[in-house]
């Protein structure tokens, strides 16, 4: 029986819902021995929270930095860098080395074949997200052995862009869809329920992101406004820390926050586990943002959106910008409640487009995302060709 381990280790909570479906199929099945590794107490909490029962298929694991010297270089670096997300890596060589594959969502766990030398183990990547940004696409995706997609884009540019071997990739839907695509909705403390909720949720990354040139714009609109009721809901990390570093476009910028906001039709939610369990995304009426994948969760039920461009991008025709054909797209300047407000009067424009987009990048079947991967990994492990 393979011995397979599922790595949650990241600053936030956001990534889970990626792959631990997946994980509590796959060890429901019997076939094989699954772990879940865990990198702090919250995420140990969260998994907790979202497996429930299903837990006690699993083996539940929580890895720390041992060292004193590594402990201390991580909160002094986790300031601007996530350090100790990295140094996990080095501290843990040991226990990675006894499974035969290892599940994860995000990239930087490469470095146990890049640098620690784990040769032998299987990685296999969840990801996480749909979306079109061009970091989704490095070249350092074609280093898994196995790739697991929501759809068709996803497995057409890793196979383009990123040289991976279509032999390595399996077209599974979208797992997030398994816990949240049906919940129901949220309930939210607006005084006036029966205004139109507009979701904003910018990206973080400096070069990219809405928030640095057009956010507070948007919060001081809609502040002033008897219109309609707002959450703001960013990404999970653009507060984390007080500067943010990114690779993909290179940048480092002081991250500032949000004036205090006493408007009573403005929730403000920096980043709870309804900022990315689809709590917003299935309850909003309009949805805001820039380069963030979760615009693909929203349009699971299409409605309409706007795209803030606040760095003057050359989007039409560039695959890193798909999404902003969903709706209009705005810039730094414009009236936003009325961007919003046409919007809403021009969606019928924009569903055809939004369908379109909707099943490129999501493969729907009637067979539960979750168990169509454990079926892959299950197949891959047992040495068998790609068959979806």
């Amino acid at each position: 029986m393979s011995r397979i381990c599922f790595l949650f280790n990241h600053d936030q909570l956001h990534q889970v819902a990626h792959s631990l479906p997946i994980a509590l199929t796959l060890a429901e099945g019997g076939g094989a021995e699954v772990t879940l590794a865990v990198a702090s107490d919250a995420l140990a909490a969260h998994v907790r929270r979202l497996a429930g029962d299903r837990l006690a298929a699993c083996r539940l694991v929580q890895l720390t930095l041992a060292s004193p010297v590594t402990r201390m270089l991580a909160r002094t670096l986790d300031r601007v860098l996530p350090a100790h997300k990295i140094l996990l890596y080095r501290e843990n060589v040991a226990f990675f080395r006894q499974f035969d594959a290892l599940v994860v969502s995000e990239k930087t766990t490469l470095l146990l074949k890049t640098r620690y030398g784990l040769d032998k183990l299987k990685i296999i990547h969840t990801r996480h997200g749909a979306g079109d940004r061009a970091i989704g696409f490095g070249r350092e995706s074609a280093l898994f052995d196995l790739v697991l997609v929501s759809g068709p884009k996803i497995a057409r540019r890793l196979v383009a862009e990123a040289g991976v071997d279509p032999a390595r990739i399996r077209m599974v839907g979208y797992p997030k869809f398994d816990l949240f695509a049906d919940a129901s909705p949220v309930a939210l403390p607006f005084p006036d329920p029966s205004r139109p909720v507009v979701l904003y949720s910018p990206h973080p990354s400096p070069g990219l992101s809405s928030w640095y040139g057009m956010g507070q714009q948007v919060l001081d609109a809609f502040a002033a406004s008897d219109r309609f009721n707002l959450i703001f809901a960013p990404h999970v990390m653009l507060f984390q820390r007080h500067w943010t570093v990114t690779i993909s476009p290179p940048a480092l910028r002081r991250v500032r926050q949000p004036r205090i906001m006493h408007a009573s039709n403005i929730l403000m939610d920096p980043g709870s586990p309804a900022s990315s369990d689809m709590s917003y995304t299935n309850r909003a009426d309009l949805y805001i943002g820039d380069v963030s994948s979760q615009i693909y969760e929203y349009l699971l039920r299409p409605r309409p959106c706007v795209a803030l461009d606040a760095h003057g991008a050359d989007w039409q025709g560039n695959p890193n910008y798909t999404h902003w054909q969903a709706g209009p797209v705005v810039g730094p300047g414009t009236d936003i409640i009325a961007a919003v407000e046409q919007a809403m009067a021009t969606h019928a424009d924009y569903l055809p487009v939004q369908q379109a987009l909707l099943a490129d990048t999501f493969s729907v079947t009637d067979r539960p995302s979750a168990q169509r991967s454990a079926e892959a990994i299950t197949r891959f492990m047992a040495g068998e060709s790609a068959c979806d």
